[in-house]
């Protein structure tokens, strides 16, 4: 993995300027399981705090290239808390964190070491479209995932 950059991207030209003080997820927009992923988030943030953000499009290409992640690399899962971000398995257990309710069940994967994390995310990302195949995530329809689109 890249050696992450430690600076706010708020203060990176390359990066556009946008609203970043709530919860916002940069997920692979043609991957199944994150498009799946960014539904579950949608119906089960009923503070509606989260927003989604594509890594194809400018904005979510921009942030991650700003953490030292590709944008085309399936180990490229980034979510952003009140400007702070977190990376792959971890970002995943804090998503759930903030949802609370059954999002929280993610806790439990802080069981595993850090290392056993790590391997597990690298693999679910690597067979992720042999898994749950390709979709378009801003194709998807539903009311309550779109307005959480941003790019």
């Amino acid at each position: 993995m890249t050696k992450l950059k430690a600076w706010s991207h708020r203060e990176s030209p390359e990066v556009p300027k946008f609203k970043d003080s709530g919860c916002i997820v940069f997920v692979d927009g043609t991957c199944g399981a994150c498009s799946k992923g960014a539904r579950l988030i949608a119906k089960l943030d009923k503070d509606e705090e989260f927003l989604i953000c594509p890594v194809g499009s400018l904005l979510g290409s921009s942030v991650l290239r700003h953490y030292g992640l590709s944008p085309d690399n399936p180990e490229s899962w980034l979510y952003l808390e009140n400007g702070k971000p977190y990376y792959s398995m971890e970002a995943i257990i804090k998503v759930g964190e903030r949802l609370g309710g059954l999002g929280s069940l993610l806790t439990v994967l802080r069981i595993l070491p850090i290392s056993m994390q790590n391997k597990l995310y690298r693999w679910i990302a690597k067979n992720r479209y042999r898994m749950m195949g390709r979709t378009d995530i801003c194709t998807i329809t539903d009311p309550a995932l779109q307005k959480r689109i941003i790019e």
